[in-house]
């Protein structure tokens, strides 16, 4: 069983920067998948970023502006977001792999005014 607890969202205006942070109990593996989701109101849940083995994969509409980044030792991933646009506004859910199960955070919400 693995628990995820996040941190760092909050109300910012546009142009402005966040950096989220997960925090995961137990033993990650590099190699397990680690990242986040974000879903907006009324639209489905979407990939923002991944990270695996040192590899990364962003959504297009963030690439630039996001950045993703793990720490091994202390089971934590991050998102750095900057450059906020309302659009980025979401309840952002960090994700982990392991054993070919998926874990979830409770969620944190991201809200960015014009």
């Amino acid at each position: 069983q693995v628990q995820l607890v996040e941190s760092g969202g909050g109300l910012v205006q546009a142009g402005g920067s966040l950096r989220l942070s997960c925090a995961a109990s137990g033993s990650i593996g590099s190699g397990n998948p680690m990242g986040w989701y974000r879903q907006a109101p009324g639209k489905q849940r979407e990939l923002v970023a991944r990270i695996m083995s040192g590899s990364t994969v962003y959504a297009d509409s963030v690439k630039g502006r996001f950045t993703i980044s793990r720490d091994n030792v202390n089971n934590t991933v991050y998102l750095q977001m900057n450059s906020l646009k309302p659009e980025d506004t979401a309840v952002y859910y960090c994700y982990v792999v392991r054993q070919f199960l998926n874990y979830w955070g409770q969620g944190t919400q991201v809200t960015v005014s014009s």
